[in-house]
């Protein structure tokens, strides 16, 4: 009786995880005139699967007299394959989990300035970049998808590769390296901004060494002009000196939990953005927000 009562619980903490997130995805990506419909149309498709599943359970229990860990083997396989298809249908339900399940083991994290992210509408976000996870972060803090302009090897490589794709990232090479794939990349990250969508890069084009913000490049300024949209500063701290970061070799990560504090400042238009302007606003945020921290 008493490990019944745990397994059932077991399935009440899952099912919590999994609803919980359907439901707040839902809201923010639902138009607002429709989302009423939206939500009505999930409650009714959750209630026939109720049913279904009661039924299920007499057909297997009352007429095939299967047990009870012989149903929970059932309805395991039968979630599993779901989630799986659902994953594939909406990967960033499942980039959102991971990054969840790593923001609460590992790190406490603390924004300032999120609304200054628009509900919609195409923006560049442009940070300082101290680990090879600032992405992860930055997409946690974010109510919508970043597509992240990615360095091409970094984006191939075997065990990152999946993980980028499932994020949507889009690959660059340098322009003297691959003068064709530069300007690919350039070329994907206007269409993706015409199509609505917001764009990450880190302007300083490499890992920082020490924890400061270097020279940011003119990239930022050659999508703008293409395409005229909205930048969006942004400061990450309290990552210098993980294990994610170049202060230190690879070690395991601290049991205490890290604060990661990301500041994100007001929306420069698009007539206004300079490299130097975009790095200078991005040292204010890390003085004015987090004078603590990296």
């Amino acid at each position: 009786m008493v490990w019944h009562l745990i397994w059932m619980s077991g399935i009440g903490v899952a099912a919590g995880f999994y609803t919980v997130p359907l439901y707040a995805l839902i809201q923010q990506r639902t138009k607002e005139k429709s989302r009423s419909r939206v939500i009505a149309a999930n409650n009714v498709l959750n209630a026939l699967f109720m049913v279904g599943s009661a039924l299920l359970s007499i057909v297997t229990l009352s007429i095939l007299e299967w047990s009870i860990p012989q149903l929970m083997l059932l309805l395991s396989c039968l979630n599993l394959v779901i989630s799986i298809y659902i994953y594939t249908k909406v990967p960033e339900f499942f980039l959102r989990f991971v990054i969840y399940m790593l923001a609460i083991c590992m790190y406490r994290v603390r924004t300032t300035g999120g609304q200054n992210i628009p509900e919609e509408g195409a923006a560049v976000v442009v940070g300082n970049h101290i680990s090879f996870v600032d992405w992860i972060f930055i997409l946690a803090a974010s109510p919508r998808l970043v597509r992240f302009v990615v360095f091409a090897p970094i984006y191939y490589s075997p065990a990152l590769h999946w993980l980028f794709k499932v994020a949507k990232a889009i690959p660059i090479e340098s322009e003297k390296a691959n003068p064709e794939a530069f300007n690919k990349a350039l070329d994907d990250i206007a269409q993706t901004l015409e199509e609505g969508e917001l764009i990450g890069i880190f302007p300083e084009g490499k890992l920082s060494a020490d924890g400061s913000i270097d020279t940011f490049r003119h990239g930022v300024e050659t999508i703008v002009k293409r395409t005229p949209v909205p930048v969006i500063p942004l400061h990450l701290g309290g990552l210098w000196g993980s294990m994610f970061s170049r202060k230190t070799k690879w070690r395991l990560p601290r049991l205490r939990w890290s604060l990661v504090h990301i500041s994100i400042g007001e929306q420069v238009g698009a007539e206004d953005v300079t490299a130097d302007d975009l790095r200078n606003r991005v040292q204010q945020l890390k003085s004015r927000y987090s004078p603590d921290l990296n």
